[in-house]
């Protein structure tokens, strides 16, 4: 999301939990990051035209159980918390879509809250591919606003990215470091798919959006991870800047910690495409509106030339 903002040319101070995403933050955007837990009764210190986050997603993602306010990792009292103490023109948050379904009586709840402490609420379910990412990832933005929010316009309506544009040459190679894939792992894929009834084998395919990267077909070697075919019939996995391209991190954008964080930042982002889009409608928002303005500075530039290689 920061990534996103900053390339609008807005600027960002950043609070994570985790040390690598903190550290990846300051190693490559110009905004502050603190990393800290934070709780709902956090003194921030600060004065903002908006407030973004992706309160943790594990309480309402399958993986997660669904277990909603009840799972210790719910993020939602303290970004709720945010808002109300600092009251900022617009709040955003972004969840995975199975927030409006499973968990939508809570979802309901914080619609409520917020409406409560004088926004206006507005939520839709955003496709990554309108935006030009090359992958098929939906997620949940809510908007918490003052009246006057537009959704940023699709981008990318008609024609999408595809895995093959984005991966370029990289879809046709084995990097050093590349991880192949067993017999066994094979055969175990084979039953998975089969039990999945699957019509199509899901490698990834060249001439099509990429599925959802997700921390776990990334970084796991489980039935559903992210794969390669080559050309001579061997098939890998992702490698981490692969999967980083997948969801349009330039390649300038460096990830800290070892293989299993990098895949689970990368796994957890919004993606920076997306995130600009949002930005760009937020950055247009806030034009008239009454002080604090947002921080402004030189914006990032997000390069993708890599997708003219294919």
């Amino acid at each position: 999301m920061a990534l996103g903002f900053e390339a609008a040319g807005l600027r960002t101070v950043g609070y994570e939990m985790l040390p690598d995403a903190s550290a990846t933050y300051r190693h490559n955007l110009q905004g502050s990051c603190y990393q800290v837990t934070l709780s709902p009764n956090s003194d921030l210190e600060i004065e903002a035209a908006a407030i973004i986050g992706g309160p943790p997603c594990q309480p309402f993602s399958v993986s997660g159980h669904q277990r909603g306010l009840k799972d210790s990792r719910d993020g939602f009292p303290i970004f709720i918390s945010a808002v109300e103490r600092y009251q900022p023109p617009i709040a955003i948050f972004e969840n995975v879509r199975g927030m409006l379904y499973k968990n939508k009586t809570y979802f309901a709840e914080i619609v409520a809250a917020l409406k409560n402490i004088g926004y206006h609420v507005e939520w839709e379910i955003l496709k990554a591919a309108h935006y030009g990412v090359p992958q098929r990832r939906e997620r949940l933005f809510c908007i918490a606003h003052k009246g006057g929010w537009q959704w940023p316009p699709k981008t990318h309506f008609h024609s999408t990215y595809t895995v093959g544009e984005a991966l370029g040459y990289l879809a046709f190679t084995a990097p050093p470091d590349a991880k192949f894939l067993t017999p066994s792992m094979d055969k175990y894929i084979q039953k998975y798919e089969h039990a999945s009834k699957c019509v199509t084998p899901r490698d990834l395919h060249l001439d099509a959006p990429a599925r959802t990267v997700t921390c776990r077909n990334l970084a796991a070697a489980t039935g559903d991870m992210l794969r390669i075919r080559l050309p001579d019939g061997r098939r890998r996995r992702l490698t981490v800047r692969e999967g980083a391209r997948l969801q349009s991190f330039p390649d300038w954008f460096e990830f800290c910690g070892n293989f299993d964080s990098q895949c689970y930042q990368i796994g957890n982002a919004v993606p920076p495409l997306l995130a600009k889009a949002i930005a760009d409608s937020v950055k247009q928002y806030l034009e008239g509106k009454p002080t604090p303005t947002a921080a402004s500075q030189e914006p990032i530039q997000l390069s993708f030339d890599f997708m003219k290689e294919y």
